[in-house]
């Protein structure tokens, strides 16, 4: 029998200040994170994009618009009609240039991995993917440094790349992907500033948010800084810049165990894991309308409950997938509003973790400090073997997610399960039988039918974290983790996974000549769809997975020595 001890401190910060209250709001931001105005303005539905709104700046110091909106509701008798409701926001708010263009100082127009590259297409393609590195490359405008109260925009120091589409900030766990495509192009000056965008982040706030935007500041999102970093130090060996910024590398995963981890009991043995847990339980600002829809029909208890799990949901990044969806009797179901991840412990984001603290401690080696190097392998030994105990399957020879309120592991087809080939949070001693075993698992799930990539999932919900649609981030799960293990027939299956994948992407380059955020994994090179927002061009973390793959499996180099 499983028993659950939560180790989580449930607070609201307003103002700095802990307070009790019956609901706890994004932020503290009374425009952009709680309150009438935002209600107002959002349940009008003045934009098919709720995400529209909340980016916009505010033309006058926020007292000035919350007062403004307290004369304007009065005027109307707090009845205003939607026309007065859209001159209300003209008058208030605009679409300021929050972001500037910028030409990173270290772009290299033909980085010399392309040298290497013999197939004449692929050589083509993936200069152009090259050349979107400037299209996606933006600073942020000093006048957010100079009233950073009238922006929802927060500001960073550094330049950075912009995943594309409505996606005018940086994203946690995109800017892994990002930063692999910046390092096979060279481009490691950017890298570290947009590293220590994310360190000025956990310097301010304490972790990394969702994304830079106030209202993001309710939750985080996959935790790869840790990797982020180990990528930028074994590219440029500089370990002074490392121990700079190691203690605030270990500042962010401290965040993760006090908030984020729960123990369980399994077999009379207790473990450490992880959850992805929000405790802010109102509607997302940016999908405030879509929000208050999906959980519109449940009691206010309920309704509170439904928004934590939305948010949490998009913590994970699979916002969202029938992968957290569940019907009565803990099936799988295919509605929305039947989300309950905070009760799940999922193999990703406990893979990811274990990954960090493995890069953690390395780190603390390299710069000689053999104490914490110590307590950090521990803490990477003792989770890896939790996921061993918790979420493999000796049956079917991989890992799934585990369910709290059944008691059990929820089998069923997602990327996600092949994350700790990925992460090494395994025993990698036994490697290549841990990757036969997975490379069975992939044949029987018959995942070779999808020309356009793996799906995200075996059902077809309608959500966009499910089929058909094919994420770059987890062809690289499955390729790589693969790939890593040495087996030959999973090395050999990653190559050809990894070449279809790219293939569908130059199919859809070259009909476009746009590279989009996901893929249909049924037909190859078409974008995908579903969910709340239609389908984003750019696209940052597309581009860097796709030169990821290629410079690992297109240029005349050993594929095994690239593997990390």
């Amino acid at each position: 029998m499983l028993s659950i001890t939560p180790i989580l401190t449930i607070l609201c910060l307003y103002n700095g200040i802990e307070v009790e209250a019956e609901s706890i709001p994004s932020c503290d931001n009374p425009v952009y994170c709680q309150g009438d105005l935002l209600d107002t303005v959002q349940m009008a539905r003045l934009y098919p994009d709720s995400k529209t709104f909340v980016d916009m700046s505010q033309k006058n110091p926020p007292n000035v618009t919350l007062a403004n909106f307290e004369q304007f509701m009065k005027s109307k008798n707090r009845h205003p009609s939607r026309q007065d409701i859209v001159d209300f926001v003209n008058d208030n708010f605009e679409n300021s240039p929050e972001l500037v263009d910028w030409t990173p100082g270290d772009y290299t127009k033909h980085p010399k991995f392309l040298e290497r590259i013999d197939d004449a297409k692929v050589k083509r393609f993936a200069q152009s993917l090259v050349d979107i590195w400037p299209i996606l490359a933006r600073k942020i405008n000093d006048s957010v440094a100079k009233r950073p109260d009238h922006y929802s925009l927060i500001y960073l120091p550094n330049g950075f790349i912009i995943p594309g589409g409505r996606f005018k900030e940086i994203y946690y766990w995109d800017t892994y992907w990002i930063i692999k495509g910046l390092i096979v192009s060279e481009m490691t000056d950017t890298v570290r500033g947009i590293l220590e965008n994310f360190l000025s982040l956990i310097d301010r706030f304490g972790f990394i948010p969702n994304g830079s935007r106030v209202y993001y500041l309710n939750r985080s999102q996959p935790p790869l800084l840790a990797l982020m970093i180990g990528l930028y130090v074994d590219a440029t060996n500089n370990k002074t810049w490392l121990a700079q910024h190691v203690d605030t590398v270990e500042k962010e995963l401290n965040w993760w165990i006090t908030n984020r981890r729960l123990q369980i009991k399994i077999n009379d043995k207790e473990y450490d894991m992880f959850r992805y847990n929000v405790l802010s339980d109102t509607p997302r600002p940016e999908s405030y309308y879509e929000d208050t829809r999906t959980c519109r029909n449940f009691t206010d208890a309920q309704k509170s409950d439904c928004y934590r799990n939305l948010k949490t949901g998009a913590e994970s990044g699979w916002d969202y997938s029938t992968r957290w969806f569940f019907t009565d009797d803990r099936h799988h179901g295919t509605n929305l509003s039947s989300i309950d991840i905070t009760h799940l412990i999922p193999v990703d984001l406990n893979a990811f973790l274990c990954k960090a603290f493995e890069e953690l401690a390395r780190f603390y080696e390299l710069l000689g400090n053999s104490t914490k190097a110590s307590f950090w392998h521990q803490r990477h030994a003792a989770l890896k073997d939790a996921i061993r105990d918790v979420l493999y399957s000796n049956e079917d020879g991989i890992w799934f997610d585990y369910d709290l309120i059944s008691n059990k592991r929820i089998e069923g087809f997602y990327p996600s399960n092949f994350a700790p080939l990925w992460a090494d949070a395994y025993d990698t001693a036994k490697k290549e039988d841990y990757g036969l075993k997975a490379t069975l698992y992939y044949k029987q799930n018959r995942l070779y039918r999808y020309l356009g990539g793996i799906p995200t999932s075996l059902l077809n919900s309608g959500q966009q974290w499910d089929l058909p649609n094919a994420w770059p981030p987890l062809q690289d799960l499955i390729v790589s983790g693969l790939a890593k293990t040495g087996a030959k027939k999973a090395v050999r299956l990653a190559e050809n996974q990894a070449k279809r994948t790219i293939e569908a992407f130059m199919i859809g380059f070259e009909e476009n000549k746009e590279m989009f955020e996901k893929y249909d994994a049924m037909n190859a090179g078409s974008y995908g769809g579903g969910g709340e927002y239609s389908v984003q061009a750019g696209f940052g973390w597309t581009n860097g997975a796709a030169l990821n793959f290629i410079d690992l499996f297109y240029t005349k180099r050993e594929t095994n020595n690239q593997m990390r």
